[in-house]
């Protein structure tokens, strides 16, 4: 079997997450593209959906990490820009329809990139719980 480049693996967030997670706060932005002829910036497409990209920051919550970094993005692949559930600092959320994309990277190191299609509240987790 041949993978290409850039396959999207789909995974749950409780696989990559299983502690949890949390926003970093005001890390919520628009990914951009730059075009090196022209040197004007675009909003970034996702190249299988054609939806805008946006990014978020966030902290794995994971004990055994011990002093590893926590700290990663995932893209979210959406119309609009999608919105905190709760708009708390450090609020926790779960993200659906994951993807994982494996790749390496300059000097010869693995690694991955995480996307999404939506964000929300971690299941039992209410906007009044969290305020």
């Amino acid at each position: 079997m041949a993978l290409r480049g850039g396959t999207r693996f789909a995974v749950r967030c409780e696989d990559v997450f299983p502690a949890g997670c949390a926003l970093v706060p005001e890390s919520l932005g628009e990914v951009e593209d730059y075009d090196e002829k022209t040197g004007r910036r675009s909003p970034a497409k996702d190249k299988l959906t054609g939806q805008r990209v946006w990014q978020v920051r966030v902290m794995d919550l994971d004990p055994e990490l011990g002093k590893r970094s926590r700290e990663t993005t995932v893209k979210i692949s959406a119309d609009y820009q999608p919105v905190p559930p709760t708009g708390a600092p450090f609020e926790a959320v779960e993200f659906d329809g994951m993807t994982v994309t494996p790749y390496v990277t300059n000097n010869n190191r693995m690694a991955y990139s995480l996307r999404a299609t939506g964000m929300r509240a971690p299941a039992g987790v209410t906007k009044k719980a969290a305020a």
